[in-house]
């Protein structure tokens, strides 16, 4: 594209360079492995409002169920029909429906677990975009950083928080039921369940809960959150791998799960199926976590007056071929249409010229090849990292008018621009 400041001024320099699609990036995220995979990070948007099937907005923020869920639904069903076939014989075919009211009432309480963390978010002024349940567990989607250390261990601690308290309720439910009934099964299941959910959370690794308590805690010590990221996201790979080799080491002897004798070759396949899919989850979101951060740390380098392209006015009826005349002898990369008082109108798009051969240009006027200027369209010269990214996100476009505070242009922003800075920046060693 060409473009600069304020008509014919001549400020500019050559614009700085950014990153992998940072318009595109995702909201910052977190996730909860069985209640499960964790954390969020930062970034653009992500898919839609879509992601499954909506069942409702508690405290304004959308819930979702994915389409995987009722895969593991039906999974649980039958893993736990078959428990209930051994305890409670008599019951024959029924244990199906009451295994599948189990898998809801599960995921009933990790959603609990969700809006946990989604309240704490919102107490803290932290946007959600949307909590999904989905194949192993729940994601709440929070968009924003903790600002401080203390707000982030909160943040990850209600969660595990809740469900244990859950499973207290559900044990001081079962002591006024008989153990041997569908009421009695039902409630240990659920006091099970949510134990376990709330102590592979506390596993000090991201992305899980305790991982991202020990980034905190490191993050307080140290003062350095990507401190605390590292540290916590390679004790997260350490999980996945320990996840990967000892759960099925761990059911296969009969320290968990049905006894040795009880164990065939379709439970030790899906002890692995399942150790491998946990242990992916894991370090996934483990890495995401390092990849996130670094990108956050780098937000800051992101800055509209460094990365704008310089520009020179034109007015409606200029040939294309005599603006870019002008453009190169004023060593500007960009063109913005102004109207007869010199206000600026619209951006003329660097792919509408790029599209015109050479000898058409002095025939075509640049106002066929320009972009009419929307307030969204107009960025501020002092806008930085996050805001900067936020802004372009709120209105997506290929190029944006750049303004000085009072409203003199400064030059022509361009979305590749930024994305190759960003780039630059995520390619360069840690320091």
């Amino acid at each position: 594209m060409i473009e600069a400041p304020h008509r014919a001024t001549g400020r500019r320099e050559p614009p700085a360079n950014t990153s992998p699609d940072p318009l595109r990036a995702p909201p910052e995220r977190r996730t909860d492995v069985a209640d499960t995979d964790e954390t969020g990070e930062r970034a653009g948007r992500r898919s839609g409002p879509g992601g499954g099937l909506l069942m409702g907005r508690p405290f304004g923020v959308p819930v979702y169920v994915s389409p995987s869920w009722f895969l593991v639904a039906a999974l649980i069903t039958w893993v736990f029909g078959d428990q209930l076939d051994r305890i409670l014989p008599d019951l024959g075919p029924v244990r199906y429906l009451v295994s599948l009211f189990f898998a809801v009432a599960f995921y009933a309480s990790v959603l609990v677990h969700e809006l946990a963390h989604t309240v704490a978010a919102l107490r803290f002024k932290l946007p959600v975009r949307r909590i999904q349940l989905q194949f192993f567990g729940g994601v709440s989607e929070i968009e924003k950083e903790s600002e401080t250390p203390g707000r982030e261990f909160v943040l990850a601690f209600v969660g595990p928080l809740l469900s244990l308290l859950l499973a207290g309720a559900f044990y001081l439910g079962m002591q006024a039921v008989d153990p041997a009934t569908v009421p009695g099964v039902l409630l240990a299941g659920l006091m099970i369940s949510n134990l376990l959910v709330a102590a592979f959370n506390l596993l000090p690794g991201l992305p899980l809960d305790g991982g991202r308590m020990l980034r905190a805690v490191i993050w307080g010590i140290t003062g350095k959150p990507m401190a605390g990221t590292i540290a916590a996201a390679w004790i997260g790979r350490a999980l996945a791998v320990a996840v990967l080799l000892g759960l099925p080491l761990l059911t296969h002897t009969g320290l968990v799960g049905n006894r040795t004798a009880d164990i065939g070759g379709i439970e030790t396949v899906m002890d692995a199926l399942l150790a491998a899919i946990l242990a992916a989850i894991i370090w996934t979101g483990a890495g995401n976590s390092l990849r996130m951060a670094r990108l956050r740390e780098h937000l800051p380098e992101l800055r509209a007056r460094t990365l704008t392209r310089r520009a020179i006015p034109v007015e409606s009826a200029t040939p294309l071929s005599e603006a870019l005349r002008r453009a190169t002898e004023a060593g500007a990369r960009a063109l913005v249409v102004v109207d007869g008082h010199g206000d600026p109108t619209a951006i003329v798009r660097e792919t509408a010229i790029a599209s015109v051969p050479e000898h058409r240009r002095p025939w075509v006027a640049v106002s066929g090849l320009a972009q009419d200027l929307t307030d969204g369209m107009k960025v501020s010269a002092d806008l930085t990292g996050e805001a900067l990214l936020d802004h372009l996100r709120t209105t997506p476009a290929t190029e944006y008018l750049v303004v000085e505070p009072t409203g003199e242009i400064y030059g022509v922003l361009s979305t590749t621009d930024v994305e190759r800075a960003f780039v630059k920046a995520m390619a360069r060693p840690q320091s």
